[in-house]
């Protein structure tokens, strides 16, 4: 039988979430000392192998990943000469957005004048802010464009939307306006020719949520 531990089940994007699995021989009560234990993640259907070990002397292996979506994880053990593979229970782990270094690169521009067609780093339209920091921050590469831009990263319900998603409003379903969400209803965006990048109340309702991060 097998004992698997997790140190967390809710993690922040990029942080790590420890797995410590412990095999015994229900025949005998003792520990199974020899084999590979593989921690697998549940992704599009299938289980996937992400790291895997040796059991030593005490039965139980350590093992981490950095996970970066929401999902399933388990603790397998592959087997052996005397033993036969063994999966352990799954156990879904919450991966987290860190919309905190999103938002802080979005504050780092306010004041910054609009410009049609900028992309920063000192002015910038309204698709061009968003596309900035999310490259800055996160790497994710965004069109220059706010009906395009909607188009990218995960969908999420308004009622869900965390600081740093990307708010795209829209004319019907046309996108002609993104920003950054900033909480409580607030946001960072470029907004218009002769304003500034600010922090500001959200224009209207007919927007969709968009998670990068």
């Amino acid at each position: 039988m097998v004992k698997t531990t997790y140190s967390t089940r809710k993690i922040k994007s990029g942080a790590k979430v420890k797995v410590t699995a412990k095999y015994i021989n229900p025949a005998n009560g003792k520990v199974v000392t020899s084999g590979t234990v593989r921690l697998q993640a549940f992704r599009k259907g299938k289980w996937v192998n992400q790291t895997s070990k040796k059991l030593g002397s005490s039965g139980s292996v350590a093992l981490s990943m950095a996970p970066k979506t929401s999902g399933y994880l388990r603790a397998v053990y592959a087997g052996s000469s005397k033993f036969s593979s063994l999966a352990g229970g799954k156990t879904y782990i919450s991966v987290v957005p860190n919309g905190n270094k999103i938002i802080n690169e979005a504050k780092k521009h306010v004041g910054s004048l609009y410009k049609f067609g900028a992309a920063g780093p000192s002015r910038f339209d309204c698709s061009g802010y968003t596309m900035y920091v999310y490259r800055k921050t996160i790497g994710k590469k965004l069109p220059h464009k706010a009906n395009s831009q909607q188009n990218y990263g995960k969908s999420v319900a308004k009622g869900n939307k965390q600081i740093g998603d990307l708010i795209v409003f829209r004319n019907g379903s046309y996108g002609y306006h993104a920003g950054i969400y900033a909480g409580s209803g607030y946001m960072y965006d470029s907004p218009h020719t002769g304003a500034r990048v600010s922090k500001r109340k959200m224009i209207g309702s007919n927007y969709v949520v968009r998670r990068l991060a």
